[in-house]
């Protein structure tokens, strides 16, 4: 019996026993994207994905990165939140190398301390081994009663390997050479097992200056492995925000390094509070006021309807200023900026 091609294919599927293969009509599973996370900000989650309503793509790795003290962690907490406050039924799994999280930090945020889990991980093979269980388990259960999951590691530039462990509790002061190895390795196997189980995760790094560059430059520590794996990598800075003499929180400049989803290089700013954490519609105004959305007169913005009010008359009551017709605007306005091939559409709609 002869088989036709599309038999054919399905034949080779089966023989390889490859459990990530599919033929591409029925969609590639490990490397399709088809839902986002928020972030709980319009201006990130259009970052990353080109779309106000978008975030972080649910089956992918997301890696932020900075030098210490940059606000990652923050950052995350304000991740987890939302992951927790727009999924009643969700949970988060925290991978944890700096024994810096403690539970009233969890709680100070808000955020439900009984659906997060923390993990302590010292090393990169507990990472990866515990990692994996965690996907397995899940993916045991049934399609049907599968639970949103959010999986976070904060930070990968913590963790040892198993050698460097053995080596200094024998007094010994060599460097694992092998370590970055043996990342790659661990990202190559939760890269697939994410796709399929669609669960993201975000990991937090550190950025260090390099040496005899010509122009001064940051780079992400721990090798290529993560830089190969994850579908974006943003670089973040920050700068304290204040009210009078008082620090209420942080500006956290963003920058997509890497992204295989739009456009890289692009930049937005995320304000983070100690009291309210995300702003979810801090960084429209830049985005209106690019687009002629919201056009700049003098020290005021004149809106569509002729009013003129300040920025930050703006900023602290964004709902009343971003209606429904504008948040129409700025999606369009934020394809065009954060995604390719953006123009077409946003010509169309001026």
């Amino acid at each position: 019996m002869t088989l036709d091609a599309n038999d054919f294919l399905k034949d080779i599927i089966k023989t390889t026993g490859n459990e990530y293969a599919n033929l591409v009509e029925d969609g590639v599973e490990s490397g399709d994207v088809e839902n986002f996370i928020d972030t709980g900000s319009y201006i990130f989650n259009a970052m990353l994905s080109g779309s106000l309503k978008g975030g972080l793509p649910q089956n992918k790795i997301t890696a932020l990165a900075g030098e210490s003290a940059t606000g990652k962690t923050f950052f995350l907490m304000g991740m987890c939140k939302h992951f927790l406050d727009a999924n009643p039924e969700g949970g988060v799994v925290y991978f944890e190398s700096e024994s810096a999280i403690t539970k009233k930090m969890i709680t100070d945020r808000g955020i439900d301390a009984s659906r997060m889990v923390v993990l302590p991980v010292a090393t990169v093979q507990e990472f990866r081994t515990q990692a994996i269980k965690v996907l397995d388990r899940y993916m045991q259960q049934d399609v049907d009663i599968r639970r949103p999951m959010f999986m976070c590691l904060d930070s990968l530039g913590m963790l040892s390997t198993t050698k460097e462990v053995e080596d200094s509790s024998e007094g010994k002061e060599t460097r694992d050479m092998t370590r970055a190895q043996v990342l790659k390795a661990a990202f190559r196997i939760l890269t697939l097992k994410l796709g399929k189980a669609k669960v993201p995760m975000v990991v937090t790094n550190h950025t260090y200056d390099v040496v005899g560059s010509y122009v001064p430059m940051k780079e992400m520590g721990g090798g290529s492995g993560l830089k190969y794996a994850a579908s974006s990598i943003v670089y973040l800075s920050k700068k304290k925000e204040k009210d009078g003499t008082e620090v209420i929180g942080n500006i956290i400049k963003a920058k997509n390094q890497k992204s295989r989803l739009t456009k890289e290089n692009s930049n937005c700013e995320v304000r983070l509070t100690y009291n309210k954490g995300l702003d979810k519609y801090y960084g429209l105004l830049p985005l209106a006021e690019k687009y002629d959305i919201f056009k700049k007169v003098s020290t005021k913005y004149e809106l569509p309807d002729g009013r003129k009010v300040f920025g930050k008359t703006i900023n602290d009551d964004p709902q009343a200023y971003f209606t429904d017709e504008i948040m129409e605007k700025l999606e369009i306005a934020a394809h065009k900026e954060f995604s390719y091939g953006g123009d077409e559409e946003w010509n169309k709609a001026i």
